[in-house]
């Protein structure tokens, strides 16, 4: 087992990955440095392999995938993950795995937002992409979260060895971000400088089909996670449609004495039994999500007990 790996997606990135391999060796001497391609075309994987890095691949494109490839494979009591684009410099990543290694965090978030990331970053809908996730997160699960879709962070073995990789792409930082969030895992931030890419060098990121892959995989993960705060909104909105449609109904019966829009009357019936279903059904589920998580604190013991084994 490592103890510490420094782990690099990487999608042509000849530009850079030679740099990002040397300075995270120099950074952290004692750590052993994979990247693992994504069906590169260029030559990231020939500059990667003679700055010194452990080359490996995963041929499912997107970098979820890729992450599900890494936190299979590899064993280590600390985990820094870094994109090979060379925008977060890697001096940062001591002080990261300390946090992990002797203060017990689980997972350490590299905040850019917090220092030089708006005004580097020269993509304006990426910086009101990143405070808009950043602040559905924290209002929905009750949090404080720094810096959200961050690509520069450090895990502990037991968050890498319980974490179920869903996305496939770059959804997988909010992904990694409620999963901590939602079972009260040690979280601690580090402000980070940000640097634009360099001259030459091209995001993967498509700033609306990832951005609304991003929202919508916040919206999934919240009807998973909280799925008594999801199905109670659905169903007070439910009930709020149905209380609408009934008011005229109600007035025309007092004034009348007759009820003559029957069709609206069974609509609106129709929505309260379904406001009601909605109810129950975040009651249940959510009966069913405090189970998932009694099931995963018994998990994180044996795999914590594992690495203490091997330490």
């Amino acid at each position: 087992m490592d103890k510490i790996a420094v782990l690099i997606p990487c999608y042509n990135e000849e530009k850079t990955i030679a740099k990002v391999v040397r300075d995270a060796r120099e950074a952290l001497p004692e750590a052993v440095v994979y990247v693992y391609d994504n069906n590169s075309t260029d030559r990231t994987v020939e500059l990667a392999r003679d700055a010194g890095a452990v080359i490996r691949y995963e041929h499912m494109q997107g970098k979820g995938n890729v992450m599900r490839r890494m936190f299979r494979e590899i064993e280590a009591e600390c985990y820094i993950m870094v994109d090979g684009d060379d925008t977060y410099p890697m001096e940062y990543a001591g002080k990261m795995a300390e946090l992990v290694l002797t203060h017990n965090a689980d997972m350490v978030v590299g905040d850019r937002l917090s220092s030089t990331y708006f005004t580097e970053n020269k993509r304006p809908f990426h910086n009101l992409g990143n405070s808009v996730v950043r602040g559905s997160i924290n209002r929905l699960f009750g949090c404080d979260i720094k810096d959200i879709m961050t690509g520069y962070r450090a895990f502990s073995y037991g968050f890498v060895k319980t974490f179920p990789v869903l996305s496939t792409g770059f959804e997988i930082e909010t992904e990694m971000t409620i999963h901590a969030v939602y079972n009260n895992m040690q979280i601690e931030n580090v402000v980070v400088d940000y640097r634009d890419r360099p001259e030459g060098s091209e995001s993967k990121l498509n700033t609306f089909s990832d951005g609304f892959k991003v929202l919508h995989t916040i919206i999934k993960l919240y009807r998973d996670y909280k799925p008594f705060g999801f199905f109670g909104l659905c169903s007070a909105i439910l009930t709020l449609i149905a209380v609408v449609l009934f008011i005229p109904i109600f007035i025309t019966y007092v004034e009348t004495g007759m009820v003559d829009r029957f069709p609206t009357l069974f609509v609106c019936g129709f929505i309260a039994l379904a406001a009601i279903q909605s109810l129950f059904t975040g009651l249940m589920l959510s009966n069913m999500a405090l189970k998932n998580r009694r099931d995963f604190e018994y998990r994180l013991t044996l795999v914590t007990r594992r690495v203490r084994e091997h330490s």
